[in-house]
C-alpha cells in the first residue's frame, strides 16, 4: 500500500525537474495526479516520461497567474478525478540578476505574479474542492529566509509566499488541511543554471562554484532528493505539521 493510495494531487510547474520528480514520487505511492504547466507541448513530454502511470495521469495547460486559468485547472482536477487531496503549488520564475536601482519594473511584477499571485490563486480556488485532511505545499526557496544582492524580485516573492502559507495554515486548520512551505536550495537543473549564469555574468566568477562553496554539503541537490520532501509533506507522515518552512538546502541558510 502506497503513502498516497487513491489521493488526488495537483502539481503546478509539473514539467520542470522538481515538479516532474515530485509527480513521479506521488504516482509511485499510488496517487492520481493532474500535471499543470504553461504549454501542452511541455506537458506531453512530461506525461510521456511517466507513461507507465498513464491511467492515473491527466494534464492541463494553464497560465497559473490568471484567475480564469487557475479555475480551469482546478475544475479539471475535480472533474477528472472527483476531488483534490494534495495541492503542490510549484510554478516559478527567477527574474534577472540586477541591483534594485536597475531592476526592470515589469519583470519585478512578472516574478511576483508567477511566484506569489499564482500560489494565492491556487489556494483560493482549490480549497473548495479539497477534502478535509488534505495538504497544500508551496515552493519557496532558501532565499525565502535569506537573500543576496541582485535578486530583489525573486527573494521578495519567496519571502512573500511564506506569509501567505502561514495565513492559509491558520485559516484552513479547522478543516485539518495542512499548509506548508518547501524551501529548496540550488537544484541541479536548467532553472538553477539560468540563475547561476546570471551570477557568473554579474560577478565574473563561476556562479555554480560560488554557490557550492557556501552550501555546507558543498553540492547542489538532485531533484528526486527534494521530491522526497514533497512526498513527506503530501502524505500523512507530516500529519502534525502546518504553517512550517521545510528546508531542503544542504544547510545553505545556516
Amino acid at each position: 500500500m502506497g503513502k498516497l493510495d487513491g489521493k488526488v494531487c495537483v502539481v503546478t510547474g509539473a514539467a520542470g525537474s522538481l515538479g516532474l520528480a515530485a509527480t513521479e514520487a506521488m504516482l509511485a505511492e499510488g496517487a492520481k495526479v493532474l500535471l499543470v504547466d504553461r504549454t501542452n507541448q511541455q506537458l506531453a513530454a512530461a506525461a510521456k516520461s511517466l507513461e507507465k502511470y498513464k491511467d492515473r495521469l491527466a494534464i492541463c495547460a494553464a497560465n497559473v497567474a490568471e484567475v480564469s486559468e487557475t479555475k480551469k485547472y482546478v475544475e479539471e482536477a475535480a472533474k477528472h478525478f472527483g476531488r483534490i487531496d494534495v495541492l503542490f503549488s510549484n510554478a516559478g520564475i527567477s527574474g534577472v540578476i540586477a541591483p534594485i536601482a536597475q531592476y526592470p519594473d515589469e519583470l519585478f511584477d512578472q516574478v511576483m505574479a508567477v511566484n506569489v499571485r499564482a500560489s494565492f490563486l491556487a489556494i483560493k480556488y482549490a480549497q473548495p474542492h479539497m477534502n478535509d485532511g488534505g495538504s497544500i505545499i508551496v515552493t519557496s526557496s532558501v532565499v525565502g529566509v535569506t537573500s543576496d544582492p541582485g535578486i530583489c524580485a525573486y527573494a521578495t516573492s519567496k519571502h512573500a509566499v511564506i506569509g501567505l502559507v502561514r495565513t492559509a495554515a491558520k485559516e484552513l486548520a479547522g478543516r485539518n488541511i495542512r499548509v506548508n512551505i518547501l524551501a529548496p536550495g540550488p537544484i541541479d537543473n536548467s532553472f538553477q543554471k539560468n540563475i547561476e549564469d546570471g551570477i557568473t555574468q554579474a560577478t565574473g566568477h563561476d556562479g555554480t562554484k560560488l554557490l557550492d562553496a557556501v552550501i555546507p554539503l558543498h553540492r547542489h541537490a538532485q531533484a528526486d532528493e527534494v521530491a522526497r520532501m514533497v512526498l513527506f509533506l503530501a502524505s500523512s507522515d507530516s500529519s502534525f505539521s502546518t504553517g512550517s518552512v521545510f528546508m531542503a538546502d544542504g544547510g545553505m541558510h545556516i
